[in-house]
């Protein structure tokens, strides 16, 4: 039970933004709240946890739902994947537009390492444990249901390395029935309005979202 939500990401001075107010005005007239609290740009590091996990306690506390469904944008993708493996028990499901699950890929080693406190050695020494494409599997265990609009042209967060992967870790676990990446052909890293206007992704997010009316 409890009221539907999403938790969103990644919540920065910039996000979410004007090319998003279509797909967040759909939530809302369905009933669904849309929240987030902005930790940086901590790409997936574990030490935004406890912020998520404050914002999720008052969320509940407020009456709204256990699980929410997840939707990371871009790097918001980070969190929301590293977020889902550390408390699978809490997401309705993960919703994606051209998201980031490989930190190898988008921003880079070089990069990510700070949000982590560590250097760019240790940052690559860990990656089985910190990386969340290198875990995924256990979101396919976790029978974790996803939805993803990704450009096949995308040279930011490429396909194939993060969306394109998640779906390839998923059938390999016997759960291809769960996610679904819609492919946009010719499309990249950009404003196109149908990465923000996907009907197949607001309805993906208003009938994951528990506690719908």
């Amino acid at each position: 039970g409890g009221k539907p939500w999403v938790f969103y990401g990644p919540t920065l001075p910039a996000y979410p933004d004007e090319a998003e107010r279509w797909m967040h005005e759909q939530f809302l007239a369905a009933g669904v709240a849309v929240a987030g609290v902005d930790v940086g740009e901590a790409y997936g590091s574990p030490k935004a946890f406890p912020f998520f996990e404050a914002l999720h306690r008052r969320m509940v506390a407020d009456g709204y739902a256990e699980k929410p469904v997840l939707l990371g944008r871009s790097r918001g993708g980070l969190w929301a994947s590293s977020w889902a493996l550390a408390h699978p028990d809490r997401v309705a499901g993960i919703a994606g537009i051209y998201p980031v699950y490989d930190f190898t890929t988008y921003p880079g080693l070089a990069k990510a390492a700070p949000a982590y406190a560590l250097t760019e050695a240790e940052l690559e020494a860990r990656e089985e444990e910190l990386n969340p494409i290198r875990r995924a599997a256990d979101l396919a265990r976790a029978k974790i249901p996803v939805f993803i609009i990704h450009g096949t042209d995308d040279t930011v967060v490429p396909l194939a390395a993060n969306s394109a992967k998640l779906e390839e870790i998923y059938k390999a676990e016997g759960a291809g029935d769960l996610i679904e990446v819609v492919k946009i052909k010719g499309q990249g890293h950009n404003f196109w309005t149908g990465f923000f206007q996907c009907r197949e992704l607001v309805d993906f997010v208003i009938t994951r979202a528990p506690g719908r009316k």
